[in-house]
């Protein structure tokens, strides 16, 4: 199976610091563009960050920019959210995607473009 595992979500205080991962599996994300999306309770789906083929390009959302750093391994097969300075509007499941990119310097913030989704991780910020 060809699957996105994110890990590492939790409670967190306000102010506090979280690391996701997304692990793949059955794939490479070497040919790959990769997402960080977030939904909160009685929300949509938002957007969070991207990151290109060659984890050189991002973007970041404008709520996020300055707290949180994405980031890719490809030898390990894994990219990470650094999240920073949270806070309880950052509470939401949040979910890895993958985008099969046709450039190394790729980028998209829409959801419907990415082709693989993980399960999501729960993600609390509360004191």
């Amino acid at each position: 199976q060809l699957q996105l595992v994110e890990s590492g979500g939790g409670l967190v205080q306000p102010g506090g610091s979280l690391r996701l991962s997304c692990a793949a599996s059955g794939f490479t994300l070497d040919y790959y563009a990769m997402g960080w999306f977030r939904q909160a309770p009685g929300k949509d789906r938002e957007w969070v960050s991207c990151i290109s083929r060659s984890g050189v390009s991002k973007m970041y959302a404008d709520s996020v920019l300055g707290r949180f750093t994405f980031s890719r391994d490809n030898a390990k097969n894994t990219v990470y959210l650094q999240m920073n300075s949270l806070k309880p509007g950052d509470t939401a499941v949040y979910y890895c995607a993958a985008l099969k990119a046709p450039d190394s310097d790729y980028l998209s913030s829409a959801g419907d473009e990415y082709y693989y989704w993980g399960q999501g991780t729960q993600v609390t910020v509360s004191s």
